[in-house]
């Protein structure tokens, strides 16, 4: 990647950025297929940025960190190839009158600056970027004219394999245009792609971070082939069907990570349209530190996983990352002498060392018809997707009752809110207080960006809707992402959870064989000492994790 790594490695070193046995470790544990400064930066010894200021200190020029600078020109990025771009790694980034700025990965490569100012049409101004942020432009801005071999060059998550076709500069244009779709879709991290045919033009977003943003805009006589061409990709799919929803299924690899997309389309008065949900199984964190517990609630849900029998159930609404932390609880106990099994619909990830059911409904394999079965493979420890019915709730509660431990899903609002929802499906209340140990409600809210959080303070309205005293005012460290090019200018950066626990004790089991009413359970657990959803957001807004305007989002008041 570097013209002179030896050379720089030793600018490094000049710089106290590395010594002789920090280079010798990096030697040892070098893959085959990196050089030794890449094992360097790999291994975290130098950073990137580290390795993008030397060479700019060298060479006399400004380093840029592109990462937080607002979009960059795109009439800029224009005056270059797509092919002189990949080639040479560099990115013009402004353009005003007869100024012209280019970010390069390399100033040490001279023939490769000389090469630039031939293909300019003005004399450039050159800076210094950092490798991951200059390729990450070049993607963004020519993916879609870059052949193959090109984008691998720019890194081995660049180049998807669909099927059905490639990317390759043969492919018609709807190919490309769909190939970009994903590929941008991608490298935002968004988990949902949604293709909509408005009155005037087709519309495309990307669910990022829970929230939708509107990316493109293409003529409304797209329409047709696109959907068409993702039909086609599924393999399932019905080109000619437009009259009735249609479900699909796309499997890729993106570098070395693998894809699946669930296709959805649905017929509407001004065409149909697609929705394709991103499943990255390279991505998937499983984990209970991963979540965004604080440390007491994690040792609860800790010792709540590890209980013999019972049933833990995860409450909330579609998208608020239920099945993760089920899957994560399952992977922490996930030991060679205990035997899971899960029923679900659909499985989404496939996980090492479980037995995983799919529900099938067409052909009578319901959640009820599946646990019947599962239950004579001796499980020690059942999940099960979501329980919709009687009939799944009275095999589950049984199971749990005979020394099972079940985890499941409903959805409710609140984690009290779950009794009165199994006792309306028909399960009755002294079932509920003998088989259920524990409710967890969750939420998900956007986390603060690390690269532009700065501090903050809250407004007036939404202190009071919070709550606030001053004693936890006193000690909070409030932020706010300021907007950069690694949030996409939005101030979030991922996501984590709010969760309230409603531990079921002996006091609360005499509550619901009483037949307390919701409220009733709420205000005696809040008693006993649960923490609700809008108390949990507080906690980690005051810790710097995530803003007051986002807990309120999606938290209720506890007034």
């Amino acid at each position: 990647m570097y013209a002179n790594e030896n050379y720089l490695i030793e600018l490094l070193k000049e710089a106290s950025l590395l010594d002789d046995s920090q280079i010798e470790d990096a030697g040892h544990q070098k893959k085959p297929d990196e050089s030794l400064l890449e094992s360097i930066v790999s291994q975290g010894i130098v950073t990137e940025e580290n390795v993008a200021q030397t060479l700019a200190v060298n060479s006399g020029m400004e380093f840029v960190d592109l990462l937080k600078m607002p979009d960059i020109d795109p009439a800029a990025a224009k005056m270059i190839t797509a092919d002189a771009a990949a080639r040479f790694k560099v990115i013009p980034i402004i353009h005003s009158g007869s100024d012209l700025i280019v970010a390069v990965i390399d100033p040490l490569d001279f023939d490769a600056l000389d090469s630039v100012r031939h293909v300019l049409p003005m004399e450039p101004q050159f800076v210094c970027g950092t490798k991951t942020a200059i390729e990450k432009l070049i993607v963004e801005n020519f993916g879609a004219e870059l052949d193959a071999s090109q984008m691998s060059s720019l890194g081995e998550d660049a180049v998807i394999d669909l099927p059905g076709g490639s990317s390759d500069g043969e492919d018609t244009p709807v190919i490309r245009m769909v190939y970009q779709i994903l590929q941008e879709a991608y490298q935002a991290k968004a988990s949902d792609i949604h293709i909509e045919p408005m009155e005037a033009n087709m519309r495309v977003r990307y669910r990022i971070d829970g929230a939708l943003h509107k990316v493109q805009e293409h003529p409304s006589d797209l329409l047709g082939n696109v959907v068409s061409r993702i039909k086609i990709m599924s393999g399932s799919m019905s080109v000619a069907e437009k009259r009735l929803p249609q479900d699909g299924r796309i499997q890729a690899t993106f570098g070395k990570g693998e894809l699946d997309l669930r296709v959805s389309t649905v017929p509407t008065t001004t065409g149909e349209s697609v929705v394709m949900r991103i499943l990255d199984k390279s991505s998937l964190t499983l984990g209970l530190d991963k979540l965004g517990f604080f440390t007491d609630d994690q040792s609860t849900i800790d010792d709540l996983i590890r209980l013999p029998d019972g049933i833990i159930l995860v409450t909330g609404p579609t998208g608020s990352g239920k099945t993760t932390t089920l899957y994560s609880c399952l992977h922490t106990i996930n030991k060679p002498d205990r035997k899971i099994i899960t029923v679900e619909d659909p499985v989404e990830y496939l996980l090492s060392g479980i037995n995983q059911v799919q529900v099938k409904e067409s052909i009578g394999m319901s959640f009820a018809a599946a646990l019947r079965a599962i239950l004579r493979q001796a499980p020690n420890i059942i999940m099960i997707g979501e329980i919709r019915d009687l009939e799944t709730a009275s095999i589950a509660i049984n199971a749990s009752l005979t020394g099972h431990l079940v985890f499941s899903t409903l959805h409710t609002n609140d984690a009290p809110s779950a009794v009165a929802r199994l006792a309306d499906i028909g399960v009755k209340k002294f079932l509920i207080a003998s088989a259920v140990r524990s409710i967890m409600a969750q939420r998900l809210v956007r986390t603060i960006c690390k690269d532009c959080g700065a501090p903050t303070a809250l407004t007036g309205k939404e202190s009071r809707a919070l709550n606030l005293t001053s004693e936890q005012m006193s000690g909070a460290n409030l932020l706010k992402g300021e907007g950069c090019r690694s949030c996409r200018m939005t101030g979030y950066r991922g996501r984590m959870g709010l969760y309230e626990i409603f531990n079921i004790d002996e006091e609360v089991r005499l509550l619901i064989n009483g037949d307390q009413s919701t409220p009733e359970l709420r205000k005696r657990a809040r008693e006993l000492g649960m923490r609700t959803l809008r108390e949990d957001g507080i906690r980690k807004v005051l810790a710097g994790l995530t803003t007051a305007e986002e807990v309120m989002r999606v938290t209720m008041s506890d007034s």
